[in-house]
């Protein structure tokens, strides 16, 4: 989503096997929390805000000085990244292209800036088009090689992704080792990508970078939650906070562990209610819709499903919430040839396994079971190990009277009840 965040990755958050009446051990404090729930100033908001004005009125005072456009574009992506505003995102797009158009895009870090912009939005393959002009230009190649990793992953396209991982080593570079434990968490090697994630926050800490160590520390708030260490998760967001108390991403790692580890609903929704006024984004609905689910209140689950649909229909996102949208669909068989032709979309715009289990998840939601075994056998097994794909997996195997098949996974899924959440035990369970 941005410099080093461009990087997809995933909410990693698995871990725990726990039942609806255990009384999980408590591992958040409140205390430890409640004074980024509060707060009035947002300093890198405000610093943003000034520089928009800066750079605005010197352009308007030399409109031919087109270097001022590229950095109006940066502060109005940091605007994005701390307001979840879209048309933010959509302003430094415009920004980026008028500048590139005039450069006649000649000019690689503006190109490449361009192109993460695209990743932002899910416009994979037109980033991709950018990254390889940049790649041609050359200037900078390994910073382009960085990018095409990061395009490439997000494509599926892993063969390429790893010709450039691999053009790019360093085992003393924070963006080499970043990248090199998502392409281990990729394969499934969850203890190697954690052992590669702190050797990057260990540079991070070394050279007193605080961006880097913010970021290295939210994604290892991931990354221990997904490997079961819950404490270190906590700690880890903990630790961003520290650096930056505005850092929404953090809070909701909280958010997750108060719910989903400590079953706590009405502090989790509390969390969440604190983030969404300042950083408001159409996925805090449908936690909150989650939420209610486990609750067992109808009215607000389905109130907050709503608000998720209002707020797409009054914001342009693109394709940025598609996988959301076409799993929504697919749970009621009233809409489910709905979440089909999303998927269809999905995978024609980015074929990775993930897009592929949406299409075949979709195909068992409106019977057609044997399509959906087809698909999953060809494009999602032993291609993606996210707890949900694995549930769909099952499931599909389930429909298709493949009991054998279904019950490894069944017990790999009890083991990751953290990341699917509470209100998956149930269905895990009836498998």
């Amino acid at each position: 989503m941005k410099t080093l965040k461009t990087i997809s990755f995933l909410v990693f958050t698995i871990g725990f096997l726990f039942g609806c009446e255990t009384k999980s051990e408590q591992i958040t404090k409140a205390d430890d929390y409640n004074k980024y729930l509060t707060l009035k100033e947002n300093k890198s908001l405000t610093f943003a805000h000034n520089e928009i004005d800066y750079w605005q009125k010197k352009y308007d005072a030399a409109p031919n000085q087109m270097s001022y456009l590229s950095q109006l574009a940066a502060n109005y992506n940091t605007l994005f990244e701390h307001t979840g505003d879209v048309k933010n995102l959509y302003k430094s797009e415009e920004l980026l292209t008028k500048y590139n158009e005039s450069n006649q895009y000649s000019r690689v870090s503006t190109i490449r800036s361009l192109s993460r912009n695209y990743i932002s939005q899910h416009r994979f393959k037109e980033a991709l088009v950018l990254a390889n002009k940049a790649l041609l230009i050359g200037e900078g190649k390994k910073e382009t090689q960085k990018l095409l990793f990061d395009v490439q992953m997000e494509l599926g396209n892993y063969p390429k992704a790893v010709k450039n991982l691999n053009a790019i080593r360093d085992m003393n570079s924070f963006d080499y080792l970043i990248r090199l434990a998502k392409w281990n968490d990729h394969k499934g090697d969850l203890e190697t990508a954690i052992t590669f994630m702190e050797k990057a926050r260990d540079i991070a800490e070394k050279e007193d970078n605080k961006t880097l160590k913010i970021w290295s520390y939210s994604n290892l708030g991931d990354f221990y939650g997904h490997a079961g260490r819950i404490q270190e998760s906590y700690e880890s967001f903990l630790k961003t906070l520290a650096l930056d108390p505005n850092y929404s991403y953090a809070l909701k790692g909280i958010a997750w562990i108060v719910f989903s580890k400590e079953r706590n609903a009405n502090e989790a929704n509390r969390i969440i209610d604190a983030i969404a006024t300042t950083h408001n984004k159409p996925d805090f609905y449908l936690l909150k819709s989650q939420i209610a689910e486990f609750k067992g209140d109808k009215v607000n689950e389905i109130k907050n499903r709503n608000a998720y649909f209002s707020m797409m229909e009054k914001n342009n996102y693109g394709a940025m919430y598609n996988k959301y949208n076409a799993l929504i669909y697919a749970d009621d068989k009233e809409t489910a040839s709905k979440a089909l032709e999303i998927a269809k979309i999905e995978v024609a715009h980015r074929p990775t396994a993930d897009s592929y289990d949406l299409l075949a998840w979709s195909y068992l939601n409106i019977g057609e079971n044997k399509k959906a075994l087809e698909i999953a056998q060809n494009h999602v097994v032993g291609k993606s190990f996210e707890p949900k794909v694995q549930y769909h997996l099952a499931m599909i195997y389930k429909s298709n009277n493949l009991a054998l098949k279904t019950k490894p996974i069944k017990e790999e899924l009890l083991s990751s009840l953290y990341e699917l959440g509470p209100i998956y035990e149930k269905k895990v369970n009836q498998l």
